[in-house]
């Protein structure tokens, strides 16, 4: 076997969906011929598409998993917790926060994408999101805060309290507002409130909910919702934030919970790094074997390359799978095979045991889409872990002794 220091050495910058699974395959296909140092500003890896379930209740231990364990017994994989401070694409260099420099032969970018909001006044101050487990945990507990109050509010105070506003009406806000119905029920009834003062609103800027499915599945969607007594606002703008009220284009809404789910962009990093070209909407150009253009060494992964379905998780799995396979294929001399972006499915829960699944023109709805929802998020978990972990993980029997790992991460 090759000295170690010799070896080809993949840098991996971001531990998410095509990080993981682009460290994981070339593990697997590099017979022991590759060194692969995976550099993340988190100890651990966040599933998001079940982050919504932490804030109505389920603990972080079934979203958050330590990527010592994903990389368990993985000897040719290094996880190094250490955010990214500068990257030299010239001279093949990536400094972390500690000092350290990080040489590479080949490095994948997969830094996945950030909240933004619009420049809309007083919405980064006071909203609301839950794109982490600290911002799902932060949410949880001023949900139940809110009940607190009730007692020494008066009848006005309490109607705005209780009165959630969910800005957006893609998949993440439609989960949570799904979630919340039930959920504030549970909560009110607990601190014994009268559940006919909650009030939980979804505004959307576009004329419909979920607008990337199919009208008619948006119509379900709406009607479901609609059903489990969830307001929509379509059409409408936020305009303006303040501590107790928003302001809508057309009318004002008395609030002290809003929750944003409206908005993300590219990582703001990529702008910083010299030589990469980006498209107009900040993602990085990309040629048609993922290599950021004119570096025949660098990858561009998931949320932010320039593709057909950047930002969606199963995109950027099948792009960390592509590139290591392309790596692969590439140090072997072979034939490279051209990147193909893969069509996308949905599936969107709302509330517990209803969903809407659209595969290309196949649609299903309610309570077997549920569950088909469910098989694909235990199908992930499979992927990534051992059966017994992946079980413990999936059905919150911990792993860890505390969620302390998933809430002590720092921003890159």
């Amino acid at each position: 076997m090759k000295n170690i220091k010799d070896m080809h050495t993949v840098v991996i910058v971001g531990g998410g969906f095509a990080g993981i699974r682009a460290a994981l395959d070339l593990d697997k296909k590099s017979n022991g011929t590759i060194k692969i140092k995976l550099i993340s500003n988190k100890t651990h890896f966040e599933y998001y598409p079940r982050i919504y379930k932490v804030v109505t209740g389920n603990s972080p231990l079934e979203v958050c998993i330590p990527l010592s364990q994903i990389f368990e017994n993985k000897k040719n994989i290094e996880v190094i917790h250490d955010p990214v401070t500068a990257l030299s694409l010239s001279e093949q260099t990536v400094t972390g926060k500690s000092g350290t420099v990080y040489t590479y032969n080949d490095l994948i970018l997969a830094l996945g994408s950030e909240t933004v909001y619009f420049n809309i006044e007083g919405v980064k101050e006071h909203a609301y999101g839950f794109k982490s487990i600290n911002e799902a945990l932060a949410l949880k507990k001023h949900l139940h805060e809110v009940f607190d109050v009730y007692l020494s509010s008066t009848k006005e105070d309490v109607i705005a309290k209780l009165h959630i506003v969910i800005v957006g009406g893609g998949p993440s806000g439609v989960e949570l507002a799904g979630r919340l119905t039930s959920y504030m029920k549970t909560l009110a009834q607990h601190h014994s409130v009268d559940n006919n003062f909650i009030t939980i609103d979804i505004v959307e800027s576009a004329p419909r909910l979920v607008a990337m499915l199919p009208e008619d599945v948006s119509r379900r969607i709406y009607n479901q919702l609609h059903q489990m007594g969830v307001n929509i606002f379509l059409n409408r703008a936020l305009v303006k934030e303040d501590v107790d009220e928003i302001l809508l284009k057309d009318m004002s809404v008395k609030t002290n919970t809003l929750i944003w789910t409206a908005g993300s962009r590219t990582n703001h990093f990529y702008g910083e790094i010299a030589g990469l070209q980006l498209h107009r909407n900040g993602r990085v150009l990309v040629d048609e074997y993922l290599h950021a253009e004119g570096f025949k060494n660098v990858y561009i992964a998931g949320d932010s390359a320039q593709t057909k379905y950047a930002g969606l998780a199963q995109t950027a799995l099948y792009d960390g799978e592509y590139i290591a396979r392309t790596i692969i294929e590439s140090k072997n001399h072979k034939t490279l095979k051209k990147y193909k972006p893969h069509p996308v499915s949905y599936a969107v829960p709302v509330g517990d045991g209803w969903a809407a699944v659209s595969i290309g023109s196949f649609h299903l709805y309610g309570r077997l889409a549920y569950w088909l929802r469910e098989v694909i998020d235990i199908r992930f978990f499979l992927s990534i872990l051992p059966f017994k972990k992946a079980f413990k993980i999936f059905f919150n029997r911990s792993l860890c002794e505390s969620c302390e790992t998933c809430t002590r991460s720092s921003e890159a």
